[in-house]
C-alpha cells in the first residue's frame, strides 16, 4: 500500500463486493437521518465542553488558577493549559485511530463522549488555587489532557460515521453533519455562558457562576450516550478483516506521509482563524478594550448561529462545484477577516464588533463545512480512520493548540494587533498552498 494507490471513496459496488448489501431507498433515508443526528449531537456535546473551557481560559482561569501573575501573563498561562488540550489530541488520534480501525466507529464514539463529559464535570467541581495551591492548576492540566484525547479520537469517528453511510455523491453534505457539531456546541456553550454572566455579578461569576455550565455536562453526556447507543456501524468498518490494516498508524507514517502532511496543512489556517475569532476576541474585547464580556460573547453567539446553517449549506454546495473551490473561497475570506477584524473591534461600536465576528465565522464555516470530506478523501479506507485522526490532531497542535498562546504573546511583546493579523494571514496562505496539492 502506498500513496500512489490510494483508492477512491467506497461505492455501492465496493460494498457489494465486500459482502454489504446496499440499503433500499425505503430504509436508507431514515437510517441516514439517525446517523447524521448521532454524528452531529455527539460533536455538539463534546464541543460544548471544549469551547466552554476555551472561554473560561480567556475570562476567569487566569485569576482562579494563576492569581500570582500579572493579568495578561495569567491569561498566557491559562491558554497554556488550553494548548494541552491540543497537544493531547494526537495521543487520542493514535489510541482511538487504532481502536477505530480495529473495533469500529461506534465503540470509539461511546468511549470518547464518556471521557469528555466526565472530565468537564470534574472541572466544574475543581478547587481553585486559593483552596489547594499548585495542585489546582496541575489537576486542571490533567483534565484538559483527557478532554483533548477524547476530542482527538472522536472527530474521525463522527465524520466517517456519516461519510461512509449514505450516497457517496452527497459525501460533502454527509460529512458536514459532524462539522455542524462545533457550531452547535459553540452556540450552546456561549449561550449558557451568556445567561450565567447576565444573571450573576462579577464576584458571583468568579466565585461560583463559572462552574454552572461545566456541571451541566452530566446531563449532556447522558443524552449523548443514549443517542449514540442506537446507531449502526458503517459499511467499511463492518466489511471484515480483509479490508483492515494490521498496523494502521505505522502504515500511515510509512506509506501516506504526503497525504498526512497535505491533509494536516489544510487544517492549520482554519484552526488559527477560529482561535482568533472564538477565543482571543473575548480577551481583547474584555481586557484590552474594557468592554462588557457579553458583547464579544454576543458576536460569537451570532456567528455560531450562522454556522449552523452555513456549514451544511457549504457541504451541499461542494458536492456540486467541488470541495477545493469552496475551501479556497473560505480561506480567502478568512484573510480578509484577519486583515480587517481589529480595525472593526477598535471602533468600540457594538454593531461593527458583532459584524466582524459573524463575517469571520462565516468564512470559517466555508472551510469547515467541506474540511471533513477533503481530509478523509486523502486516505485509503484501510487506514482512513487512523490517517484522518492523525492529520486532524497533529494539525490541531500546530494550528489551534498554540494559536491563542502565540496570539496573546505577540500582542504582549509588540503591543500591536498588526503582528496578530500577519500571523493569521500567513497560516491561511499555508492552508491554500496545501489545498493546491490535495486530491
Amino acid at each position: 500500500m502506498n500513496e500512489t494507490h490510494n483508492s477512491s471513496d467506497l461505492t455501492v459496488s465496493d460494498a457489494v463486493r465486500g459482502g454489504i448489501e446496499p440499503a433500499s431507498a425505503s430504509t436508507c433515508a431514515p437510517s441516514m437521518m439517525r446517523i447524521a443526528f448521532a454524528s452531529m449531537i455527539g460533536a455538539t456535546l463534546e464541543w460544548y465542553d471544549f469551547i466552554l473551557y476555551n472561554a473560561m481560559a480567556a475570562l476567569v482561569f487566569n485569576a482562579l488558577f494563576f492569581p500570582s501573575f500579572d493579568p495578561l501573563i495569567g491569561t498566557v498561562l491559562a491558554f497554556s493549559t488550553y494548548a494541552v488540550g491540543y497537544v493531547s489530541r494526537p495521543v487520542g488520534g493514535v489510541v482511538f485511530g487504532w481502536a477505530g480501525n480495529r473495533f469500529g466507529r461506534k465503540a470509539v464514539l461511546l468511549v470518547t463522549l464518556f471521557v469528555m463529559g466526565l472530565s468537564s464535570l470534574a472541572i466544574g467541581i475543581l478547587p481553585t488555587y486559593e483552596s489547594v495551591g499548585i495542585a489546582a492548576p496541575l489537576m486542571l492540566v490533567i483534565l484538559r489532557f483527557l478532554q483533548g484525547m477524547a476530542l482527538g479520537g472522536d472527530w474521525a469517528a463522527a465524520v466517517l460515521l456519516a461519510a461512509e453511510n449514505g450516497d457517496q455523491k452527497k459525501r460533502g453534505l454527509n460529512a458536514s453533519f459532524a462539522q455542524v457539531g462545533p457550531a452547535a456546541g459553540t452556540l450552546l456553550a456561549t449561550g449558557t455562558l451568556w445567561i450565567v454572566t447576565a444573571n450573576t455579578s462579577h464576584s458571583g461569576f468568579q466565585e461560583y457562576g463559572w462552574r454552572i455550565p461545566f456541571t451541566l455536562s452530566a446531563l449532556l453526556v447522558i443524552a449523548g450516550l443514549w443517542v449514540r447507543r442506537t446507531i449502526v456501524e458503517t459499511p467499511v468498518a463492518s466489511a471484515g478483516a480483509s479490508k483492515r490494516v494490521r498496523s494502521p498508524i505505522r502504515a500511515v507514517f510509512r506509506h501516506h506521509k504526503r497525504s498526512l502532511l497535505v491533509a494536516g496543512g489544510m487544517r492549520i489556517g482554519t484552526d488559527v482563524l477560529y482561535a482568533l475569532l472564538a477565543t482571543f476576541s473575548l480577551t481583547y474585547v474584555s481586557q484590552i478594550l474594557h468592554l462588557p464580556k457579553s458583547l464579544a460573547l454576543s458576536g460569537v453567539l451570532a456567528g455560531a448561529v450562522a454556522q449552523l446553517f452555513l456549514v451544511p449549506m457549504f457541504g451541499t454546495l461542494s458536492d456540486k462545484i467541488g470541495q477545493r473551490v469552496i475551501y479556497a473561497v473560505g480561506a480567502l475570506a478568512g484573510i480578509v477577516s484577519a486583515a480587517c477584524m481589529f480595525w472593526l473591534l477598535d471602533t468600540r461600536n457594538p454593531t461593527l464588533i458583532v459584524v466582524a465576528l459573524i463575517f469571520g465565522l462565516s468564512a470559517h464555516a466555508a472551510m469547515y463545512g467541506v474540511q471533513s470530506a477533503l481530509v478523509t478523501r486523502q486516505f485509503d479506507e484501510g487506514v482512513r480512520f487512523a490517517g484522518s485522526s492523525l492529520a486532524y490532531t497533529f494539525a490541531g497542535v500546530v494550528g489551534g493548540g498554540f494559536a491563542p498562546l502565540i496570539i496573546t504573546a505577540l500582542y504582549s511583546h509588540f503591543s500591536s494587533t498588526a503582528s496578530i493579523s500577519a500571523y493569521v494571514i500567513a497560516s491561511l496562505i499555508l492552508t491554500l498552498a496545501c489545498l493546491r496539492l490535495a486530491r
